[in-house]
């Protein structure tokens, strides 16, 4: 669905196929509140609350999200300020900012890329419901350290 390739076009920096659902928060818009999608979806603009999808996310340069994310996969080249999950592959391009805790089955890092937070990368795992990383301090319930 995402593309980096020749076939990109230069306004977004991705390739629609046909049949696709998509939804694109362009870079003049700003979305407030919980945000629900089951197609792919394209953030060029800024999110405030929560951005959930069945689907693909891609994250612009330039855009930038303030909230919890949960995606199929992702590629992320914006600023993220919230936590990250993703049931398959996380992709942070060279101009990506993450400020947050990430759950993912892959993780891929460009040279460039900024992570302040935890992160949990288990291919054997699916990532289910809210990840303890999500979770409030006082909600988590104490794992006894393994020696």
């Amino acid at each position: 669905m995402f593309t980096n390739g020749k076939d990109a076009n230069k306004s977004g920096g991705i390739k629609i196929e046909q049949g696709e659902n998509e939804t694109i928060i362009g870079a003049s818009v700003k979305v407030d509140g919980d945000f629900t999608s089951e197609g792919n979806v394209l953030v060029q603009g800024m999110v405030n609350g929560s951005l959930k999808t069945a689907g693909n996310l891609q994250v612009d340069e330039g855009a930038t999200i303030k909230a919890n994310v949960e995606a199929e996969s992702a590629i992320v080249r914006g600023t993220i300020k919230g936590n990250v999950g993703v049931q398959s592959s996380l992709e942070l391009g060279a101009s990506a900012s993450v400020e947050g805790d990430i759950v993912t089955k892959v993780l891929s890092i460009e040279p460039g890329a900024v992570l302040h937070g935890h992160c949990s990368v288990s291919a054997n795992e699916k990532v289910e419901g809210e990840p303890i990383a999500f979770k409030k301090k006082e909600d988590r319930k104490e794992e006894p350290e393994q020696q």
